[in-house]
């Protein structure tokens, strides 16, 4: 089992008129216009509104995958981060296989379902994921870096579709220029929970002048995603664009990936207690800054927690006050301040 790094990113400083100490919290949140971003900056006004017991900033970074590198070179204490990255990871798997990982976090809970799917441009002659297969086009399949990409990367690959086209590997941030400008054939987008695309996603809604179609999906892309064990195959009526999307199908097949809080054992079990209450209690602080937030009970809270990886012992405390811990879970020890 893989150890925890020791991170020296966590502060205490005093509360202004109390006796006791504030924990300040510092969250990997993945790109500016990202999903986790908003999240993060939500949790952080849970925590500034209804917590005398921590803080919380938001730092951006390069991806959930990304993150872990982060972590393990002690530069952030807490991130989001998905499940599937976290299992390569752990078994030194690819992007993990030459340059491993010497720790990892403690596991916190779910906090967002990423519902990736792809559409194509206006003019590019799509119509299908299967037309892919004939090469030849640019496709955007997320940003490196990202879990999103991780996992979009590696179905893209199974399905036969990666090799015989060209990989635009832009930030998410230059994308919908590119889009803009008619250098992308076909892109990889997402929604979360169900409720609005994130951020960046939709800046290329609102920048494609009306061109973005969904792609209907083939059979044998959709056994790619049944066939991958990081991903949930999830087919519904699109959401959060502002345009009809539904030229060629009025179905999105997405190979959705959740993602959890994750914790430094440095970090003190009260924070994340902490953390973990203000998800479930101030939901109504949560949507008000970041629309696409979960709909956050312990259960569902509980979705993401893996075996043979310690759920750091705030969040167990949690679970358990709450009546959803599975005794399959590993409970971790975190440091008393």
């Amino acid at each position: 089992m893989k150890g925890a790094a020791t991170v020296g990113v966590i502060s205490m400083a005093g509360c202004l008129g109390g006796d006791s100490d504030t924990i300040t919290v510092t969250i990997g949140g993945t790109s500016s216009d990202s999903s986790t971003q908003a999240a993060g900056q939500a949790l952080a006004r849970a925590a500034q509104q209804h917590s005398d017991v921590v803080d919380i900033s938001v730092q951006v970074t390069d991806g959930w995958t990304a993150n872990l590198r982060e972590y393990d070179d002690g530069n952030i204490p807490a991130m989001g981060v998905d499940n599937n990255s976290i299992s390569k990871a752990m078994n030194d798997d690819a992007p993990f296989e030459e340059n491993p990982v010497d720790s990892l976090p403690h596991q916190g809970f779910m906090f967002t379902s990423l519902q990736i799917h792809m559409v194509g441009l206006e003019g590019s002659g799509l119509e299908s994921t299967a037309d892919l297969q004939d090469g030849g086009y640019t496709i955007y399949p997320i940003q490196p870096g990202f879990g999103t990409r991780l996992l979009t990367e590696e179905i893209l690959k199974d399905a036969g579709v990666w090799e015989p086209n060209e990989i635009n590997n832009a930030d998410t941030g230059d994308i919908p220029g590119q889009v803009e400008e008619g250098n992308i054939d076909a892109l990889c987008l997402y929604g979360a929970n169900g409720v609005e695309l994130s951020g960046w996603c939709q800046n290329v809604d609102v920048r494609s002048s009306e061109g973005l179609n969904l792609l209907e999906v083939d059979d044998d892309f959709k056994q790619a995603i049944e066939d991958h064990s990081g991903a949930l195959l999830e087919e519904f009526e699109p959401y959060g664009y502002e345009q009809d999307v539904t030229q060629y199908t009025d179905t999105v097949t997405s190979w959705s990936l959740a993602a959890q809080w994750a914790f430094s054992p440095d970090i003190p079990a009260e924070a994340t207690k902490e953390i973990a209450r203000l998800s479930n209690e101030h939901h109504d602080t949560l949507r008000e800054a970041d629309s696409t937030t979960l709909e956050f009970t312990p259960e569902a809270m509980t979705q993401t927690v893996m075996e043979g990886l310690e759920v750091h012992e705030g969040v167990a405390e949690f679970f358990e006050e709450n009546d959803v811990w599975d005794d399959a879970w590993t409970r971790g020890e975190a440091s008393e301040e």
